[in-house]
């Protein structure tokens, strides 16, 4: 009997998203009511909108700030993680401070960075990196504390430098963790773009939802988040789940003689 692999047939998001666009419909010819445009509507306004450049220009910031937060966070979580899994002294001091974060409201510490910082594109910035950090170091921690020490003994014994040793034998063993913070990380830092580009910016696509938001403009709301959706989409199935699928490749042959 083959194992479950958790991820559904490709041919059940031909079935379930057709149907779901065709409710909606339904359901929008049946209101008749401008707060639930019909998908039509909706694919006339991203058309309109793309064609003017508009949605392309507030994509591409919305991405920007995306990337930036993204590499930054990943690379301070990651060495956080690294040195509280590796140090019981350095995970004592840090452990309260790390609990901490991750229990602060993200619109705090949007909040705080602009009235600290002002509305600039720093304070976007490192209010999404400082709400992302904390969950990094967390699940990278815990990889930090599952390394071989058998490999680390050979390691030592044939002279491994520094960096040989991370390179060689830490980063194999702690790939599958790295990946499931980068999974994790995208899925909040998307959330928290959006939020910083409504509270404080004027470009991005949460800037434009709020704008919408104040002429009640349902259609163009719909617009840029499936806009958005589609990105987020076309990122998971070419880069994540390639990625995810060479973390988990060890537990192939074993899955096998299951």
């Amino acid at each position: 009997m083959s194992a479950f692999s958790g991820r559904p047939p490709a041919w059940s998001y031909w079935v379930v998203l057709p149907s779901f666009v065709l409710l909606w419909a339904v359901l929008a010819w049946w209101l008749k009511s401008p707060l639930l445009p019909t998908p039509l509507n909706v694919l006339e306004t991203l058309v309109q909108e793309s064609g003017s450049g508009a949605l392309w220009h507030h994509l591409g910031a919305t991405l920007g700030r995306v990337v930036v937060a993204f590499a930054l966070a990943m690379l301070l979580g990651t060495g956080i993680g690294i040195v509280m899994g590796r140090s019981q002294t350095t995970n004592a001091l840090f452990d309260p401070l790390l609990v901490l974060f991750l229990n602060l409201p993200a619109l705090v510490t949007i909040i705080l960075m602009y009235v600290w910082f002002g509305l600039v594109e720093t304070a976007a910035v490192m209010a999404v990196v400082i709400n992302k950090v904390p969950n990094v170091a967390v699940t990278v921690r815990e990889g930090a504390r599952s390394l071989d020490h058998r490999l680390e003994e050979m390691a030592i014994v044939y002279e491994f430098t520094r960096w040989q040793r991370f390179r060689e034998v830490w980063v194999p063993q702690l790939f599958p963790y790295l990946m499931a913070a980068t999974r994790g990380g995208l899925a909040l830092i998307w959330k928290i773009v959006l939020v910083v580009e409504l509270l404080g910016r004027s470009s991005g696509v949460g800037f434009q939802l709020h704008m919408a938001f104040q002429v009640f403009d349902v259609a163009a709301i719909l617009a840029y988040s499936l806009a958005f959706i589609a990105v987020v989409q076309i990122i998971e199935l070419t880069i994540l789940q390639p990625l995810e699928r060479r973390s988990s490749r060890w537990r192939q042959p074993e899955a096998a003689h299951a």
